[in-house]
């Protein structure tokens, strides 16, 4: 992917959610000089044809990063529809799962605490513990001199992930559901201890504790939303009259290209739409500044 000829002025880095939830999760990155996917969890359709949307190819993707393996996260299909030429990026534990889900070898390019992708930013990666295998939480330092956090199925919040993602300019972070929600749902005793007992994932109260000691310069992006447990109004009041810009992603809807820079300048792009979240619980324009609850 090459810089635009003759432009005065290089993009800077961007962040775009396709789409974030228990029905799949996947995000693409982009800077001047590369586009990548962070996790593959839509259909190789529907990532093909919202890639499109965009104006991005499928095949001149650089590489898929993987957060983990976990179907929402990473969809069956792509075992079969990988592009030979679009290398899948993960964690060395989750290699021989990747394997099993039909990733070829030559595609899998294992990586410890650093994944090097592109050119113009390096990848630092934390285990966390979620299930089995764990999942990987990032953070982007670019060229430019911004940062951008990535964690989503984080489990619990300890102080190694603190530090990992300690004040960058950007941080996308799962806020996936709401305790009172969670208990008081139908769902089975056991997924409830899974979702809540500290290798699942982040309720609106611990997304919003980990935010505050990360101390993001500009921007929070809440991903992971359940739909049956959260209510995007309840995940955006725990971040109430905070200095940062909050947009909360859909499962339905991409959120516009979320500007990555440095100083707390982080942005969306004004030209981009806001994301509308379809259901019940979600008929909530988002996107952008949201505004304290009343």
């Amino acid at each position: 992917m090459e810089p635009v000829a003759g432009c005065a002025r290089l993009e800077p880095p961007s962040l775009c959610v396709l789409a974030s939830g228990s029905s799949g999760n996947c995000s693409v990155l982009r800077t001047p000089g590369s586009a990548i996917l962070i996790d593959a969890g839509l259909s190789p359709r529907r990532t093909r044809l919202m890639l499109e949307e965009l104006g991005l190819g499928l095949e001149a993707l650089d590489g898929i990063l993987l957060t983990h393996l976990d179907s929402d996260h990473f969809h069956s299909g792509w075992g079969r529809a990988l592009p030979e030429s679009v290398p899948v990026h993960l964690h060395h534990s989750h290699v021989r799962q990747a394997r099993s889900r039909g990733v070829s070898r030559r595609s899998c390019v294992g990586f410890g605490e650093v994944a090097e992708i592109a050119g113009d930013y390096c990848v630092f990666a934390s285990l966390n513990a979620h299930d089995e295998l764990g999942t990987a939480s990032f953070r982007f330092e670019f060229t430019t001199g911004a940062s951008l956090g990535f964690a989503t199925d984080i489990g619990s919040i300890t102080d190694a992930l603190i530090e990992h993602l300690g004040g960058v300019d950007v941080l996308a972070v799962e806020s996936n559901y709401c305790p009172r929600m969670q208990i008081e749902s139908d769902r089975p005793a056991f997924l409830k201890q899974r979702v809540m007992g500290g290798s699942g994932h982040l309720s609106n109260q611990e997304c919003a504790r980990l935010v505050a000691e990360v101390r993001p310069r500009g921007h929070v992006v809440l991903l992971h939303l359940s739909r049956q447990c959260n209510d995007p109004a309840l995940a955006a009041r725990a971040h109430a009259r905070q200095p940062y810009r909050l947009t909360i992603t859909s499962q339905f809807e991409p959120t516009p290209w979320i500007e990555i820079v440095g100083a707390g300048g982080a942005s969306v792009a004004p030209a981009a739409p806001r994301a509308v979240v379809r259901g019940s619980l979600f008929d909530h324009m988002v996107g952008g500044p949201t505004e304290p609850p009343r």
